[in-house]
């Protein structure tokens, strides 16, 4: 085996992107650690592997996140130093929320620059995660006492770059409703209308991929992924506005836009991803008499906070899903019978699960900060927590506001489809060849 993948923290998004490698590209070999513990991962790993990994003189590529500190690991493991080296980062210490500055860990920031020095190539999910993390890095060993060392980011920074996350996003046509198959027919059928107004060209017969003028290809998104074969002339099209965005859409059977509003909130039951401002702002819904429905999925570790038992408890009327669903297609499934995907985080460097949700046909509402401007127009992002319950307010007394929305992300953009020959370059021992005796010499 060529390339040596090894994950610190097996779980979530790290551990889709070694399951992805290791289905993916050839000649991998994986060795991890359970997602437990995480901070204890970051501390002790490199021992762990140290003793794991066998000896082997066909290994080329070191492929890790950077939970893992690669410094420690390369001086335990000398046969090992040789190997093109790549860090990549799902997220990074250096900015990431703290409820109080005195309780960062100055360790798992410092671990991390050094996993950088030694690495011969760094990659990020985001822009966002490589210029927080360039640009803080001054600023972070200004906490050191004394005897700082300097300009480690103009060291770090030549080996930077961003590869986006891939995302392998399965065909979900038989979990969608019959409104967002029928969205989804209808946008090709106006794709080719707006194309004599606004010098749109389109390079294939059904649902192509766009080059438009005034917006770039990335502000559309393909719902599902899948063909469909309804016709449009059965619907009539009319004009909606959402975030001041006119797109023309069908009337559906209206007895679908009866049924409440169906918010989804499928993140980490972690205290950065702020349930506090998601369960506050269906609080206020709900005082305010407003029917919706409600679906709080992702995953749970060892400290859950208290705020979910007691939303659980407050909002039993509205509850259609609790909890994680080890169940991939069922939670596929209830992504495709979510109108709206909500994210209040406070951290976020990529939001594998809000694209997920919109390849299903959900509306994003995202904070108008960290990774989302990245990915989302700003039709989707919120600047105030008044914003976001305005907006959500606005989709429980008018479902149809979201539900004959075509929605403007492009999802294939961090498809494997599209992103895999990145990957597979990166996980080549001949590429970056210059780059990495540039970082030797």
């Amino acid at each position: 085996m060529s390339v040596l993948l090894l994950e610190a923290f097996y779980g979530g998004s790290h551990k889709q992107l070694v399951d992805l490698l290791k289905q993916s590209v050839e000649d991998c070999v994986s060795f991890t650690l359970p997602a437990k513990k995480w901070h204890w991962r970051a501390r002790t790993s490199a021992l762990y592997f140290m003793q794991a990994v066998p000896a082997s003189s066909s290994y080329r590529v070191l492929f890790t996140s950077s939970v893992l500190n690669l410094a420690e690991l390369v001086a335990l493991r000398p046969d090992l130093a040789h190997l093109k080296k790549v860090l990549y980062f799902h997220e990074n210490q250096l900015v990431y929320p703290v409820r109080k500055s005195q309780e960062r860990d100055f360790q798992y920031g410092y671990n991390q620059i050094l996993s950088c020095l030694v690495a011969d190539v760094v990659a990020f999910n985001s822009s966002f995660n490589m210029e927080s993390f360039l640009s803080s890095i001054s600023t972070f060993m200004k906490t050191m006492p004394d005897h700082r060392p300097k300009d480690l980011d103009r060291l770090i920074r030549p080996k930077c770059r961003v590869l986006h996350f891939p995302i392998r996003f399965p065909d979900v046509t038989r979990f969608l409703p019959a409104h967002k198959r029928l969205r989804h027919s209808v946008r090709c059928d106006d794709i080719h209308v707006q194309a004599a107004q606004s010098h749109i060209q389109t390079t294939g017969p059904s649902c192509p991929d766009l080059t438009i003028d005034s917006e770039p290809p990335e502000k559309i998104v393909n719902v599902a992924g899948a063909q469909q074969s309804l016709n449009p002339m059965s619907v009539t099209p009319h004009q909606e506005t959402v975030g001041n965005q006119p797109v023309s859409r069908p009337y559906d059977d209206q007895r679908e836009n009866l049924r409440p509003i169906h918010i989804v909130w499928p993140h980490r039951w972690e205290h950065d991803k702020n349930p506090q401002l998601f369960f506050q702002t269906l609080r206020k819904l709900k005082e305010r008499q407003l029917s919706f429905e409600v679906s709080v999925l992702g995953e749970t570790f060892t400290d859950v906070p208290d705020i979910f038992s007691e939303a659980k408890e407050q909002l039993v009327d509205h509850i259609q899903h609790w909890g994680f669903m080890p169940s991939k297609e069922d939670y596929l499934k209830a992504l495709c019978q979510a109108d709206v995907v909500v994210s209040t985080a406070k951290h976020e460097f990529f939001g594998v699960a809000m694209l997920e949700a919109v390849h299903c046909g959900c509306y994003p509402l995202c904070p108008k900060a960290l990774v989302y401007p990245e990915i989302f127009p700003a039709t989707y992002l919120y600047s105030t927590p008044e914003q976001l319950c305005k907006r959500l307010q606005d989709f429980c007394k008018r479902p149809q506001l979201v539900r004959q929305h075509v929605i403007q992300v492009n999802v294939s953009a961090f498809s494997w489809d599209t992103l895999g020959d990145g990957f597979r370059s990166l996980l080549r021992a001949d590429s970056d060849m210059m780059l990495t005796e540039e970082h030797k010499s």
